[in-house]
């Protein structure tokens, strides 16, 4: 049985900035304890203050997830010192806005080491910890691209495919053994994070997400209810799974309404000057923060329900069927 939150120990990887940092809060208004992972230090301690100052417990552990050795390290450590792993979220990320022609060999390795083989190493070092425990509850963040990809965004796209396919596998293992381990894979639509500030661009100018935007307390909900009441797939943004379900219909049709008229590639270049700076490989000067610039982008959507499925389906169908005549 998944304990309540406030008896959880709960390991979140990005947790300094966007998603990893408002879903680490959102835990600790809950009361859970909560080990921080990521390699920005100085915004690694802030969200622990602030933790701290909900009355909840907090633990950082400065940790590179391209990097097996660290990751295991965490692991380890919140064994030592909780003695269990009730929840792991694999949130960290990083990105690159340019063509396939343009994304070095380097670059695209960088972007799948983090963001794919990070979400690998989470689950490698979690795993035998909860198969003892035989309980546990992993939640990976692919995005709408796990589904249906961008242009510019060719890494990005790949390393969210790639999570997809491994949670789907790992999820019917894990099943198929009776760990009693949930496996949760949560797929954003374009959030005002700091990601684009933060991803490498070669469009001249910098990126900003394409269609509806959602804040990532949305995201963070999201994930903290699968960890108190286990999920399989979760969308959050109706924007994002309109487009799931549109591409899942007709593949084809779906690239040519993105793509039309150029649409899809100017709605991602903003007017401001890049300013050169990049998480990629390495961290950059701030504290981190949870939103990003586009707060005039932003809709009032919440996470979609089972229970509004039906509704974006049949518009799905019904856009489809106009656009095909």
């Amino acid at each position: 049985m998944t304990p309540e939150l406030k008896d959880q120990v709960v390991v979140i990887t990005g947790a300094s900035s966007g998603i990893g940092r408002a879903t680490a809060l959102r835990f600790g208004k809950a009361g859970a304890k909560i080990v921080l992972a990521a390699r920005n230090v100085v915004g690694l301690q802030e969200v622990a203050d602030e933790i701290h100052s909900l009355g909840s417990e907090a633990l950082v552990v400065p940790t590179d997830v391209a990097d097996w050795a660290q990751v295991e390290r965490l692991a380890h450590t919140v064994m030592t010192i909780f003695g269990q792993i009730d929840t792991w979220v694999n949130d960290a990320g990083v990105g690159v806005y340019a063509t396939a022609d343009e994304t070095s060999v380097e670059e695209t390795h960088q972007v799948m080491q983090t963001n794919f083989m990070g979400v690998v190493h989470g689950v490698k070092a979690a795993l035998p910890y909860m198969e003892k425990q035989h309980s546990g509850t992993i939640i990976n963040v692919g995005s709408v691209e796990s589904q249906v990809a961008i242009p510019f965004n060719t890494a990005y796209a790949a390393s969210k495919h790639a999570i997809k396919g491994y949670t789907e596998a790992l999820r019917m293992e894990l099943d198929h053994a009776q760990s009693g381990i949930h496996v949760t894979l949560i797929m954003p639509a374009a959030m005002n994070t700091p990601f684009f500030n933060h991803a490498l661009s070669k469009l001249g100018v910098l990126p900003r997400p394409a269609g509806p935007v959602y804040e990532p307390e949305k995201v963070a909900e999201a994930i903290v209810y699968a960890a108190e009441h286990p999920q399989r797939d979760v969308y959050v943004g109706a924007g994002g799974m309109l487009v799931g379900v549109m591409e899942r219909m007709s593949p084809g049709l779906t690239d040519r309404l993105m793509t039309a008229g150029g649409t899809i590639f100017r709605t991602q270049k903003t007017t401001r000057p890049d300013n050169g700076e990049t998480t990629l490989f390495n961290t950059i000067p701030e504290t981190g923060r949870v939103s990003g610039d586009f707060d005039e982008m932003v809709k009032a959507n919440t996470r979609v329900s089972r229970a509004l499925v039906p509704a974006v389906v049949v518009g799905a169908l019904v856009g489809l069927f106009f656009v095909r005549r």
